[in-house]
C-alpha cells in the first residue's frame, strides 16, 4: 500500500483519527462526525453470512505442472501438453465447525481447487476422503443439521449424529474412514484430497471417459490421535491455518502429486459397484491411478477477508472437455454451491479479484446487482446482436449422458452387482492392521458412549456388523464397557 495520508472511504484526509468530534469539551458527539460514523458502519458490516458448512478455512495460490499427456482422454486446454503450467487457488477447511471452531478436530477437510485456465475458471470442489456420508443430495441439508447445533440445546448431539448415521447406512464406509487414523490430519499439508465425485473427460474426437481425482500429498500422510488433537484444539485453535502459512513463508512450498482413474464409458453399466455412488471407492485393482501432474502451493494470501473467507468454488465450473457425471450428490451441488455464494457473498462474487478468471476474460451479459463495478461500460447486454457482443460457440463442454431410460420418479440411486452399504466398509476394515483397528473401534465407542438412547447405539453397531462381523462385536464390546 502506498504511503501518504489516512483518508476516509470516500479519500478524503483524516485530521484526527483518536478523538469523536463533541458539542465542547466532555460534551455529547455530534452527528457530524462522518469519520465516526463511516468507521463504526463500516465495523458493523465487516463480517459476511459464514459458510454453513467448509466455514473454518484456509487458502493459498500456486501452480498446477502437467506431467503426463491425457490428451487421449480430455480437450480440456490447460491438460493439453506435458509442462503447460497454470495458476491456481486452494482453500482448505473443516465441515461442520463455525467460522471460530477450532482445526485440530474428527472431521472431514475440505480440498477445494480453483484452476484458473485460458478456458475459463475450472473448480474441483472435493473433500480430504475419497467418498461421503451420503449418495443423493436430497439428504444434505437433514445430514448437516445433526452436525450442527441442536435448536433446543444449543449444542451438538451425539443422539443426533447417530441417529442420522444409523438410519443412513450409507454413512458406514465414510464413517470408518473417519473415525480411523485418517479422521484428524496433522496439518492441511499432510494430507491427500480427492475430487471424490465422478466426473466426465470428453477428448477431441467427443469420445467420454468417467475419471476420479487423486491428490497425492507428497509431505508424506501424519495424522493426530483423539488425545493430541484435544489437546492441540485447546492450545492452538488455529493450528492447520498457521502451519499452511508459515510453512509458505518459510518456501517449504507443499506440493501433491495429481492423478486420475479412468473408466471408459462403455464400462460403467456392467461395473460392479455404481461408479456413480458417491459412498462408494473405485478399487484401484480395477482401475488403476494414472500421475497426470503435481500441485505446488508457493503464495500467502495478502488479506484472508478478500482472498479466503470471499472466494468461491462452485461444482458447475467447468471448461471445455470436463463436465459432470450422473452422480446424484454432485448433480445437487451444480445447483447447491452457486445458489450459496450469491446469497453470501453477492450476486458479482465472480468479479472479485480472487475468483475471476486470472487466464482470461469473463464476457456475459448480467449486469447490476450489488456491488456491480461497471466494468461492461455501455456494451450491449442480450445476445445474439450485430454490436460486436461475445458469441455462443455451439459446442457443448461435455457430452450428452445417455443409456438411460424410463419414466420420470423419484428413483433411488441404481444398484449394480456387488453394491449394498457395507461390503466396502468391511473391505477399508479388514486392510487395516491390528492397531489401526483398535484406534478405530475405540474412537467409535466414544463418540457412541455419548448416545443417551439404548435403541440408537444398537442400530449403530448392527451397521458395522454387517460390514464385518469381528468390527460389529468388538464395537459393542468397547461401547459396553464405556458405558457400564
Amino acid at each position: 500500500m502506498t504511503q501518504g495520508p489516512l483518508t476516509t472511504e470516500a479519500g478524503a484526509p483524516v485530521a484526527d483519527n483518536q478523538n469523536s468530534e463533541t458539542a465542547g469539551v466532555g460534551g455529547p458527539v455530534l452527528v457530524q462526525d462522518q469519520l465516526l460514523l463511516e468507521k463504526l458502519a463500516h465495523f458493523n458490516r465487516e463480517r459476511i453470512p459464514e459458510r454453513v458448512v467448509h466455514a473454518r478455512g484456509a487458502g493459498a495460490y500456486g501452480t498446477f505442472t502437467v506431467t503426463a499427456d491425457v490428451t487421449p482422454y480430455t480437450r480440456a486446454a490447460f491438460l493439453s501438453e506435458v509442462g503447460k503450467e497454470t495458476e491456481v487457488f486452494l482453500r482448505f477447511s473443516t465441515v461442520a465447525g463455525n467460522l471460530g471452531a477450532a482445526d485440530a478436530v474428527r472431521d472431514p477437510r475440505g480440498f477445494a481447487v480453483k484452476f484458473y485456465t485460458e478456458e475459463g475458471n475450472y473448480d474441483l470442489v472435493g473433500n480430504n476422503t475419497p467418498v461421503f456420508f451420503i449418495r443423493d443430495a436430497i439428504k444434505f441439508p437433514d445430514f448437516i443439521h445433526t452436525q450442527k447445533r441442536d435448536p433446543y440445546t444449543g449444542s451438538t448431539e451425539a443422539d443426533n449424529v447417530w441417529d442420522f448415521w444409523s438410519l443412513s447406512p450409507e454413512s458406514t464406509h465414510q464413517v470408518t474412514w473417519l473415525f480411523g487414523d485418517r479422521g484428524i490430519p496433522a496439518s492441511y499439508r499432510h494430507m491427500d484430497g480427492f475430487g471424490s465425485h465422478t466426473f466426465q473427460w470428453n477428448n477431441e474426437a467427443g469420445e467420454v471417459f468417467w475419471v476420479k481425482y487423486h491428490f497425492k500429498t507428497d509431505q508424506g500422510i501424519k495424522n493426530l490421535t483423539a488425545e493430541e488433537a484435544d489437546v492441540l484444539a485447546g492450545k492452538d485453535p488455529d493450528s492447520h491455518q498457521r502451519d499452511l502459512r508459515e510453512a509458505i513463508e518459510r518456501g517449504e512450498f507443499p506440493s501433491w502429486t495429481v492423478g486420475v482413474q479412468i473408466m471408459p464409458a462403455a464400462d460403467a453399466a456392467t461395473y460392479r459397484f455404481n461408479p456413480f455412488d458417491l459412498t462408494k471407492v473405485w478399487p484401484h485393482a480395477d482401475y488403476p491411478v494414472i500421475e497426470i501432474g503435481r500441485l505446488e502451493l508457493n503464495r500467502n494470501p495478502r488479506n484472508i477477508f478478500a482472498e479466503v473467507e470471499q472466494s468461491i468454488f462452485s461444482p458447475a465450473h467447468f471448461v471445455p472437455g470436463i463436465g459432470p457425471s450422473p452422480d446424484k450428490m454432485l448433480q445437487g451441488r451444480l445447483f447447491a454451491y452457486g445458489d450459496a455464494h450469491r446469497y453470501r457473498v453477492g450476486i458479482n462474487a465472480d468479479h472479485l479479484p480472487v475468483n475471476r478468471p486470472h487466464a482470461t476474460e469473463a464476457r456475459t451479459n448480467s449486469r447490476d446487482g450489488y456491488l456491480y463495478d461497471g466494468r461492461h461500460g455501455g456494451a450491449k447486454n442480450y445476445e445474439p446482436n450485430s454490436f460486436g457482443g461475445p458469441q455462443q460457440t455451439g459446442r457443448p463442454l461435455w457430452q450428452p449422458f445417455d443409456g438411460f431410460a424410463g419414466g420420470t420418479g423419484n428413483h433411488p440411486t441404481p444398484v449394480h452387482a456387488e453394491d449394498d452399504d457395507f461390503v466396502q466398509a468391511g473391505n477399508l476394515y479388514r486392510l487395516m492392521a491390528e492397531d489401526e483397528k483398535e484406534r478405530l473401534v475405540g474412537n467409535l465407542a466414544g463418540a457412541l458412549a455419548q448416545v443417551s438412547r439404548e435403541d440408537i447405539v444398537e442400530r449403530a453397531i448392527g451397521n458395522f456388523r454387517q460390514a464385518d462381523a469381528d468390527f460389529g462385536k468388538r464395537l459393542e464390546v468397547a461401547v459396553q464397557a464405556l458405558r457400564g
